[in-house]
C-alpha cells in the first residue's frame, strides 16, 4: 500500500490498510509518500498478491483515486478492477484500530523508497553516468517524485537542480502533468541558466517530459523514439516496441529500421504492460508520458525514463539537442498536438466521423476505432477523437509533418466536437 503527495493520501491509505488487514490481509504500508513505481517495484520485491496506490496521478489537487498493481507490478486488468467496483456499496465494511493492527504485525511499515533507488542504481550503467558533468534540472512539480534522482545520482559528477520538491497538495492551483502549460518556470530556467538537459514528472512520478537546452519542450513521442535507439544501440536490447493508437508515426520508422517489431494498442499503459509480460519488449509508451522497458516490472516510469535519457547523453557524448537532431534526420520530423474539450453531456456522432473522407485535402486512408475513432491520411498525417478515462472531456490529437498542419487538424477536431 503507498501513496503520494496529495491531501489525505496517507489517511486514505490507512483507512485502506486496516480494512483490510481486519479481513485478514496482511498489508505492508509504505511510511512515506512514494512514486507509482516505487509501489509496483514493492509488490514483486515483497512477492505480494497485490498493491494500492492512493494518487490522482495528474489530476488537479481536488481529486484522488485508488490504482490497482497486479502481482507482476503492472496495471490491473478491466477484469479486476471491474470486479473490484462490483463491491462498491453492497458489503458493510469491517476495520480495526491501525496502531493495534501494527502492533499485532497485521500491518507492517516499510521503507519502499529504499530498494527502489538501490534498482535503479543496478539498472544503469553507473559507471558511464558518473563522470559525466552535464547540468540538469528536475521539475518534480510538487508530486511525489521528490528527491529521489538526487539520491539515484549520489556521487555522480551531474550537477542536479530540483524545482518545486516541496509538497503542495494545491499543486500551484494547476494539475502536475507535464505539458507545456504547466511548465513555463522550468522552460524559462532551462533557457536563462543553460541546462543541458530539463526533467519533468507528472503527481506520482510515472511520466516524464522533458526540456532540451534553448527551453525547447521535448514530447514523451519524441523521448520515446530515443529510449529505443539508446537501448538498441547502446545496451543491446533486442524484441519488439509499443506504442498506443494513438502514438507518434516516428516510433514505426524507427522498429522499421532497427528491424523491431511494432505492436499497437488501446490509450492505457495497462495494455502496453500487458504485452511487456507476454512479449519480450525493449521499450514501450504512451503519448501521455508514460514509458516502460525491458528488464524491469511492466510498468511505466518517470524517472527511469529520465536517467535512461542521461545515460544516452553520456555513451554518446552529445547533448539532448544533437540527439534528437540525429533522430529527427533520419526518421522525420512529426508535430504532435491535443486538445481536451468538454461535451456538455452531448454525444458524439461517431457515424458523422466515419463518413469523413479527407481531410485538410489528404485522402483518408485508414479508420481505426477500437479505442475512439482515428482518421489517417495518405501523407502519414492523422487526426483522432478519443472521450478520456479519467476526466469527463474528449480528447482531439493529431499529428503532421508540420506544426501548421497538426494545428490545423485539431482545428478540424474541434469543430467536429463543438458541433
Amino acid at each position: 500500500m503507498g501513496y503520494d503527495t496529495r491531501f489525505l493520501g496517507k489517511e486514505y491509505a490507512q483507512i485502506i490498510s486496516c480494512i483490510l488487514a481486519r479481513n485478514n490481509v496482511e498489508v505492508y504500508l509504505g511510511q512515506a509518500p512514494i512514486p507509482t513505481p516505487a509501489l509496483s517495484y514493492a509488490v514483486v520485491r515483497k512477492k505480494a498478491v497485490a498493491g494500492i496506490m492512493i494518487t490522482a496521478s495528474h489530476n488537479p489537487g481536488k481529486f484522488n483515486g485508488i490504482k490497482i498493481k497486479n502481482s507482476q507490478g503492472g496495471g490491473a486488468s478491466t477484469e479486476v478492477t471491474k470486479r473490484v467496483e462490483q463491491y462498491l456499496g453492497k458489503t458493510p465494511v469491517r476495520t480495526m484500530d491501525c496502531a493495534e493492527a501494527i502492533q499485532a504485525k497485521r500491518i507492517k511499515m516499510c521503507d519502499f523508497k529504499a530498494d527502489y533507488v538501490k534498482f535503479m542504481r543496478r539498472y544503469l550503467d553507473f559507471p558511464k553516468i558518473k563522470n559525466a558533468r552535464f547540468k540538469v534540472v528536475q521539475d518534480v512539480m510538487h508530486g511525489s517524485g521528490g528527491r529521489i534522482l538526487e539520491e539515484v545520482l549520489k556521487g555522480s559528477q551531474i550537477r542536479l537542480t530540483l524545482m518545486r520538491d516541496d509538497i503542495n497538495p494545491y499543486f500551484d492551483g494547476g494539475k502536475p502533468e507535464p505539458v507545456v502549460e504547466y511548465l513555463g518556470g522550468i522552460l524559462n530556467k532551462v533557457k536563462r541558466e543553460k541546462f543541458d538537459l530539463g526533467l519533468v514528472l507528472d503527481g506520482d512520478a510515472d511520466r516524464l517530459a522533458a526540456i532540451a537546452p534553448g527551453g525547447e519542450f521535448i514530447s514523451p513521442q519524441r523521448i520515446l523514439g530515443l529510449i529505443i535507439l539508446h537501448l538498441v544501440r547502446n545496451r543491446g536490447r533486442r524484441g519488439g516496441v509499443v506504442k498506443t493508437t494513438c502514438g507518434t508515426m516516428l516510433i514505426d520508422h524507427i522498429a522499421e529500421d532497427l528491424g523491431l517489431e511494432l505492436y499497437e494498442t488501446p490509450v492505457g499503459f495497462k495494455y502496453i504492460s500487458d504485452l511487456m509480460v507476454s512479449k519480450r519488449i525493449v521499450a514501450g509508451g504512451e503519448e501521455a508520458g508514460g514509458i516502460g522497458v525491458q528488464d524491469y516490472i511492466p510498468e511505466r516510469d518517470g524517472t527511469l525514463a529520465g536517467l535512461l535519457l542521461l545515460e544516452m547523453m553520456a555513451y554518446e557524448q552529445k547533448n539532448i539537442k544533437q540527439l534528437l537532431n540525429d533522430m529527427e534526420r533520419k526518421y522525420g520530423r512529426y508535430y504532435y498536438e491535443r486538445s481536451d474539450l468538454e461535451l456538455s453531456n452531448r454525444a458524439l456522432d461517431m457515424n458523422r466521423i466515419w463518413s469523413i473522407k479527407s481531410l485538410l485535402g489528404e485522402k483518408v486512408v485508414k479508420v481505426t476505432d477500437y479505442d475512439g475513432i482515428k482518421l489517417t491520411c495518405e501523407d502519414e498525417s492523422w487526426l483522432m477523437l478519443r472521450p478520456s478515462g479519467t476526466e469527463p472531456l474528449v480528447r482531439a490529437y493529431s499529428e503532421a509533418k508540420t506544426l501548421k498542419k497538426a494545428k490545423a487538424l485539431i482545428g478540424v477536431g474541434e469543430r467536429l466536437l463543438k458541433n
